[in-house]
């Protein structure tokens, strides 16, 4: 279900949607590693599967995901500790996000990759 364009971002940013993961949930490229990061967690908040699988690097992407079930985890936050651009074409992620499965707190703590190619950011893949 669409969320309002004024609400604030999912992605801890403080904005609003509409100024902040919106446009790249709508198709804008994401112009640094650290926005499509946010932008896929937004992706995750709003069970956009399409989303997150678009920008997912083919040479990892899986086959389909299923994010829209009841069952899945209620994300709750997110914080990002460290961008570091290694290169024009890679960088790293460093992040905490919060969530909730049958109303039990988790933390995902991870460090994500991602690769430019062809202009676009892609997820690569992470190491907690």
């Amino acid at each position: 279900m669409a969320k309002p364009a004024q609400e604030e971002c999912p992605c801890g940013s403080g904005r609003r949607f509409s100024e902040c993961c919106g446009p790249y949930l709508a198709g804008a490229p994401a112009p640094t590693a650290e926005v499509l990061m946010r932008s896929r967690y937004t992706a995750y908040v709003r069970r956009d599967g399409a989303y997150v699988l678009a920008t997912w690097h083919p040479s990892t992407r899986p086959a389909s995901l299923d994010i829209s079930t009841p069952d899945q985890p209620q994300w709750i936050g997110l914080e990002v500790k460290r961008h570091i651009p290694e290169d024009e074409t890679h960088a790293r992620v460093e992040f905490v996000a919060r969530y909730r499965v049958n109303g039990k707190a988790h933390k995902l703590v991870e460090v994500s990759e991602f690769v430019r190619e062809q202009g676009k950011w892609l997820y690569l893949g992470a190491y907690a």
